[in-house]
């Protein structure tokens, strides 16, 4: 790949000027062969293969981001789901695994690492239903470990068993650490259509077909997308924007690519994929929110706001898909609620609502995300919210989750501050009408006739 000197002037334009990051390296590590029947003997190796092959991860990334001048924020690592590796074990409780996991994650300098995960849209296996059991303590426990579970999909339709267990996992997870608004919660996603290459937390985990260690790459640009976006007259035809958005998005996958295949050299692995997810953070200026805005919106919320970020998703793929090699992940638009200043504004003005932003889910990378509300909500109601973005997923073919804080002892128009990545947020209303009985029917919830593909 050879870049031309204008282009990388641009890029340090957009490194300096509109937030331009790469913002993670994510090391997938299988642990396939780290089984053993002893929990123990399991736990230990764990810990000593992801040392063993993440132990210059985060040097490595830092000297190949000073040598290209642009960020690589945080460095990540993704192992195979705990619940297949457990259940050979002889394991009653998972919290060992996590605890090894958290043991390895800061011996090696990474903030996150993610794949205390279960599978379970077409059933349960014994260890599954252990995992299941074990999040909230695990999370409790450690500092790093992140978790997800993935309770439906399109070939398989939905758990709904799966589905009321993730109601009081939620819960129990908040109650457990209520000293820190229930931050426990914001470890833990419940997806439809879960990636095996996703390298963002807190739903990374390392598919058991991928290969025993590959280096995934997710670069983020919308304070870049915007500064574009702005530069086009008001009056333009869509058609400008759309344009404007596939070139930035074609120019910054090249770059994220560029630095991915170099980290993954110099570590002497194999480079997965770019994952081009306009991620925002809640510094102003790097806002999907306010990307929105430049379609010609008073605020994100408006009508009109679900056809914008349609039309910014596909145009990001389709730029980014041009660019690399190889493009996977969840690719896109995110739109977590207290990580984007523009959906902070939004939220606490009340433009934005849990039924709005589920109508945007529809059209997004993912789903409901970082959204808090109040931690009074029964969990059937947090159970009845899942699936209804479980069944957008299933309908829709595509990756959709959940990621919701019910913050112990605070209500409606209280704001709770996470900090950091995860940012800060005002409890949003829901309703809480009855679905209890619903959800208490438990069963599998059939795929499409959409899924009868073969």
């Amino acid at each position: 790949m050879h870049l031309l000197p204008n282009e990388i002037l641009e890029t340090i334009k957009m490194v300096d000027l509109e937030n331009l990051d790469i913002r993670t390296v994510t090391m997938g590590i299988s642990l396939l062969d780290c089984i053993d029947r002893s929990a123990e003997k399991t736990a230990e190796n764990i810990y000593n293969k992801i040392v063993g092959l993440g132990k210059t991860l985060v040097e490595t990334a830092d000297k190949v981001a000073a040598k290209y001048g642009v960020p690589i924020v945080n460095k990540r690592v993704s192992v195979t789901p705990i619940a297949i590796i457990g259940n050979a074990t002889d394991a009653t409780d998972y919290t060992i695994f996590a605890k090894a996991l958290d043991r390895a994650a800061k011996e090696i300098g990474i903030d996150f690492i993610g794949g205390f995960t279960a599978l379970v849209d077409k059933g349960f296996t014994e260890g599954d239903r252990k995992l299941i059991a074990s999040i909230p303590n695990a999370l409790k426990e450690t500092d790093r470990v992140c978790s997800s579970v993935n309770v439906g999909s399109t070939k398989s339709g939905i758990n709904l068993d799966a589905v009321g267990m993730m109601g009081k996992t939620v819960k129990e997870l908040a109650e457990l650490t209520a000293d820190k608004d229930g931050l426990g919660a914001a470890k833990f996603v419940v997806f439809c259509n879960a990636v095996s290459d996703n390298p963002f937390m807190a739903g990374a985990f390392h598919g058991v077909n991928e290969a025993d260690v590959v280096l995934n790459l997710g670069i983020s640009g919308p304070g870049v997308v915007r500064a574009a976006l702005a530069r086009i007259d008001k009056k333009a035809p869509i058609d400008e924007i759309t344009e404007a958005i596939k070139k930035i998005s074609f120019k910054i996958t090249r770059m994220g690519e560029l630095v991915g295949k170099e980290v993954a050299k110099e570590l002497g692995i194999d480079f997965g994929i770019v994952d081009l997810s306009l991620a925002p953070t809640p510094a102003v200026g790097d806002s999907v929110g306010n990307i929105l805005e430049e379609f010609g919106l008073e605020s994100v919320g408006a009508y009109g706001t679900t056809l914008s970020l349609a039309i910014l998703n596909d145009a990001v793929k389709k730029g980014g898909a041009m660019a690399a090699s190889r493009v996977g992940g969840l690719t896109g638009a995110f739109i977590p609620v207290s990580e984007d200043q523009g959906m902070i504004a939004a939220a606490s003005k009340g433009y934005l609502t849990l039924e709005k932003l589920e109508a945007m889910t529809c059209v997004c990378s993912v789903g409901l995300d970082m959204i808090a509300i109040p931690g009074a909500t029964p969990d059937y109601v947090i159970s009845g919210l899942i699936a209804d973005e479980m069944a957008i997923g299933m309908i829709n073919n595509k990756t959709t989750a959940v990621r919701v804080i019910p913050v112990p002892g605070k209500g409606v128009g209280d704001r709770v501050v996470f900090g950091g990545l995860l940012g800060e947020a005002d409890i949003m209303p829901l309703n809480s009408l009855n679905c209890s009985t619903l959800i208490n029917r438990g069963g599998h919830v059939s795929p499409p006739i959409s899924a009868m593909k073969n």
